[in-house]
């Protein structure tokens, strides 16, 4: 799809967590309950904006004094509103919500537990200022920040699919499907849908050593799917094929991988049409080997062999505790592949032909995310500690 030079649009964040009151309701809802010095009880932030927190136990005019007289115990914010001197939290958007749950001057109640996505819980207001949420305002996994609305970047026109992952329980079906058993490149580990649950607003596909019966293992088979009569390690492999398919446009990921020994995590796509390699590989996120990897493959003049255009790069163990953002622009000239905005690797389309001189990323792809183990490329994983997960805060597509 040719690319649409527009400002910032917004898609609302209702599409996909359910919409919430206006500000200036909210506000006029603060103002009532502090003309009237009143208290409520408190509530916890929703998973993803932070929630709407309830009234607050104390916090107003009746409950901590307007000039910093000390507030009912455990004063939480109102909906959004500002709560008089001395009252505990300015929670936004809840407890802990969109700003951080910061208290006012003087000495506040406990800022509430705040929505994951809004940075943790909001911190206790100690006299002074207070502490906030942990990043100070509403905040995604990653440190981006979290609004009403998703915006759509410049160049783009619209949110043509997403997933948040803010629907406990397992992935919605009509965007993804399961890979089963032993499926590619003589991996260890039997793939199963039972690994791969959404909680708390992310998709955890979590690896784990327990030993699974193989139903296809044929004795003296020399195919490495049918020899083994069982697996040591069990995992999930998840894919859009059949159901989600896009042709160009900004693929996101924010999502937190392991990075031990032997494991293999990857986002990768596949072309809809042709055998693998002439489908056309793209691979936006994937490590082994303590590094990670943008990869593009295209077909050879030899069945199942590829060429690649690859680069790589090294990172730590404090790097991997951290939530990260991949990226994919793809157009109908080049792949561009980011790692938190700094670009990785460039493929011009023009140079990843298939041996009949054509591009196999000029159609429709779909998309896959999984959590191997060992196999051809990803190592031993004997001596890791087990079990081994998989984070991710959301998948957007972007055309």
């Amino acid at each position: 799809m040719k690319r649409v030079a527009s400002s910032p649009l917004l898609v609302a964040r209702s599409i996909i967590t359910g919409s919430e009151g206006a500000l200036g309701a909210r506000l006029g809802l603060v103002m009532f309950l502090v003309l009237a010095g009143c208290a409520g009880a408190s509530s916890e932030g929703s998973l993803d904006a932070g929630g709407t927190g309830g009234l607050g136990s104390g916090g107003f005019v009746g409950a901590g004094g307007a000039t910093g007289g000390t507030p009912a115990p455990g004063s939480g914010g109102a909906t959004g509103g500002t709560p008089a001197l001395g009252s505990g939290g300015v929670p936004s958007d809840g407890s802990g919500g969109a700003l951080g749950g910061r208290p006012a001057v003087g000495s506040g109640g406990a800022g509430g537990a705040g929505g994951r996505k809004a940075g943790g819980s909001g911190g206790a207001g100690s006299g002074g200022t207070g502490t906030g949420g942990s990043s100070g305002g509403a905040l995604d996994a990653c440190g981006r920040s979290v609004a009403t609305a998703i915006a759509i970047p410049s160049g783009y026109t619209k949110l043509a699919w997403h997933d948040e992952f803010d629907v406990d329980g397992a992935p919605s079906s009509a965007s993804w499907g399961f890979e089963k058993g032993f499926v590619r490149n003589e991996e260890l580990q039997w793939y199963q849908p039972q690994n791969a649950q959404v909680a708390n607003g992310l998709l955890v596909i979590t690896a784990k050593k327990e030993t699974t019966a193989n139903p296809g293992y044929q004795a003296g088979s020399t195919d490495w799917k049918t020899s083994r009569a069982s697996a040591s390690y069990t995992s999930s492999s998840l894919s859009t094929s059949g159901k989600q398919s896009w042709q160009y446009g900004r693929f996101e990921m924010c999502a937190k991988i392991p990075t031990a020994t032997g494991v293999w995590p990857a986002w990768w796509t596949l072309g809809v049409s042709g055998e693998w390699p002439s489908n056309g590989e793209i691979d936006i996120m994937e490590f082994y080997k303590g590094k990670i990897l943008a990869n593009v493959a295209c077909g050879t003049s030899t069945r199942w062999t590829a060429k690649w255009d690859s680069v790589t790069k090294a990172v730590d163990t404090a790097w991997a505790a951290k939530f990260h953002v991949w990226r994919m622009d793809w157009d109908s000239t080049k792949i561009d592949l980011y790692v938190d905005d700094t670009l990785m690797n460039t493929a011009k389309l023009a140079d990843m032909l298939n041996a009949d001189g054509k591009s196999p990323f000029m159609q429709k792809a779909y998309m896959i995310v999984n959590l191997a183990l060992g196999g051809t490329n990803g190592g031993d994983p004997a001596g890791t500690s087990f079990p081994q997960t998989y984070q991710i805060d959301y998948l957007r597509v972007f055309e």
